[in-house]
């Protein structure tokens, strides 16, 4: 029972921690305030993870985890989008566009958004090597557009096409609160994914590869 106890208490500090820093800000929360908040014993951070900055960078190593496993599930992340004809490339894309999509708002809370967005500032935040769900989706535009993946041009449209499945999460104020809704529904999701869709397919019209 002690162990179910502790693993709750985790989760309760890793929520709570995400939520103050989404708030607060980094090093305007303390240890001590988080655990208050959590209700759980001041020990328990040094514990799991020795320190307020170990707490901290493991909530982003746990995203980029989960996000990465969810991902294996079902694909392979060392394959190489190369070998594909142009028509699985673009299959491909689409497909993994669409289940970033059911990942972003089915396992990204509120105040993690918050918090991915604030610390995006901070030189480091999440290195290339932290994100190989991007980075695939990088290498697999590149093949598509016949660039390389480094090219300015990859860059942003990597980055424009994510910005089409977060802005609706980074923009509540233009899109829940007008819904008048607390979370978004599959039905809004369905609309996101379409136009993710929409999005990629004028794209690749433009450059005429389909």
């Amino acid at each position: 029972m002690k162990k179910i106890n502790d693993e709750n208490s985790k989760d309760k500090i890793l929520i709570t921690a995400t939520k103050l820093f989404a708030s607060k800000g980094f090093d305007s929360v303390s240890i001590r305030e988080i655990c208050k908040e959590a209700g759980v014993n001041l020990c328990m951070i040094s514990y799991y993870w020795g320190g307020k900055q170990e707490l901290y960078d493991s909530i982003v190593d746990e995203m980029v985890e989960r996000q990465t496993n969810y991902v294996k599930t079902f694909m392979d992340l060392n394959s190489d989008p190369a070998d594909l004809s142009k028509k699985e490339q673009i299959e491909l894309l689409l497909f993994i566009l669409d289940k970033i999509v059911d990942f972003f708002y089915e396992n990204i809370s509120g105040d993690l958004v918050v918090f991915l967005i604030k610390e995006q500032q901070k030189p480091g935040f999440i290195s290339v090597k932290k994100a190989p769900v991007v980075n695939y989706l990088r290498k697999l535009l590149a093949v598509i557009f016949e660039k390389d993946e480094n090219d300015r041009e990859i860059i942003f449209r990597t980055v424009f096409i994510l910005s089409q499945i977060n802005s609706p999460r980074i923009l509540p104020n233009f899109s829940l609160k007008l819904l008048g809704q607390d979370d978004f529904i599959q039905e809004d999701i369905k609309i996101i994914k379409e136009n993710v869709k929409f999005y990629v397919n004028s794209l690749l019209k433009e450059e005429k590869i389909v």
